[in-house]
C-alpha cells in the first residue's frame, strides 16, 4: 500500500470511529437527576417524578446530606455516574447551588433551576440572600450551626399553596442544612458552559423573586414565571415537569 493509500485508509478509519461516537452526543436526553433543596426532602418530588416517568423519562432524586456543599456535590455526582448516558440536572432552592457546581461534569447535558439559587463564581448562598433578602425571617440556627425554618411560619413562608396537613408534615420533617454549606463559595459555575432554564415562583417567600430574576438574566437562562410558593414542585408539579421536558428536548437537538 502506497503512502497516499495508507493516509486515506487511516483517515477513513478515523471518520468511521467519529461516526460511531457521534450518536452519544446527539442522543435524546431521557435521564433527569433532581437535587432537592434545604428544609425539605426528595419525597416532595413524587408528583413531578411520576409525571416525567409517564412521559418516558428516567428520574432519580438525589438525597444530599447537606453537611457541606462539597459533600452535596459529591452525592449528586455519585448519582450522575450511575446513569446510562447524559442527564438533565435539576436543582431546587439550595439545590441550585449544588447543581451549579456539580453540573460541570461531562455527563450533564443541561441545567434546570426550580425556584433556585443560581450563583456565579465566588458567591455563596448567604451573601446572595443577604443582598436581596427574602420575605421570611423565620430561619433559625441550632447550637451546632445547622439551620431550620421555624415550624410556626413554615407553611406561610415555604409552602403557602400546599394543603395545610402536607405543609405541617414538611415542617416536622424538614432537612436541616449546615450553615457551612450556605457559606461555601462556588468555584466553577456550570451555567457558563451549559444551557439553563429557570422557573421563578412569583409568590416565593424563601428566595426573593427579584433575586431569582437577576441571577437567571445573568446566566442567560430561559425563564418562565408562575404564581406559586417556594414549594412549587408540590403545588405546581405539571408546570415543573413541563419545563424539565422542554429543557430535555432542547438539549437533545
Amino acid at each position: 500500500m502506497g503512502t497516499t493509500q495508507l493516509a486515506l485508509s487511516l483517515a477513513g478509519g478515523a471518520l468511521l470511529a467519529m461516526a460511531a461516537i457521534a450518536p452519544a452526543y446527539s442522543q435524546s436526553i431521557r435521564n433527569v437527576v433532581i437535587v432537592h433543596g434545604a428544609l425539605a426532602d426528595g419525597s416532595g418530588w413524587r408528583k413531578v417524578h411520576d409525571l416525567l416517568k409517564a412521559r418516558g423519562f428516567k428520574v432519580t432524586v438525589v438525597q444530599p446530606p447537606m453537611t457541606s456543599l462539597q459533600d452535596d456535590v459529591a452525592a449528586s455526582k455519585r448519582i450522575l455516574d450511575l446513569q446510562d448516558g447524559p442527564s438533565l440536572l435539576v436543582g431546587h432552592s439550595y439545590g441550585g447551588m449544588v447543581v451549579t457546581q456539580a453540573g460541570s461534569a461531562e455527563n450533564v447535558a443541561g441545567l434546570v433551576y426550580i425556584a433556585a439559587f443560581q450563583p456565579d463564581e465566588g458567591e455563596n448562598l448567604l451573601d446572595l440572600a443577604g443582598k436581596t433578602p427574602p420575605a421570611t425571617t423565620g430561619i433559625k440556627a441550632t447550637a451546632d450551626d445547622y439551620l431550620y425554618l421555624d415550624p410556626e411560619v413554615y407553611a406561610a413562608d415555604f409552602a403557602a399553596d400546599v394543603p395545610k396537613a402536607e405543609a405541617e408534615f414538611m415542617a416536622a420533617s424538614q432537612v436541616l442544612p449546615s450553615k457551612a454549606s450556605f457559606e461555601a463559595k462556588i468555584t466553577q459555575p456550570a451555567w457558563k458552559t451549559k444551557k439553563s432554564w429557570a422557573l421563578i415562583a412569583t409568590e416565593d417567600r424563601a428566595i426573593h423573586p427579584d433575586l431569582m430574576r437577576s441571577m437567571a438574566k445573568r446566566a442567560g437562562s430561559a425563564v418562565k414565571e408562575i404564581k406559586a410558593s417556594h414549594a412549587l414542585f408540590m403545588s405546581q408539579p405539571a408546570a415543573v415537569a413541563d419545563l424539565i421536558e422542554t429543557a430535555a428536548k432542547a438539549v437533545s437537538k
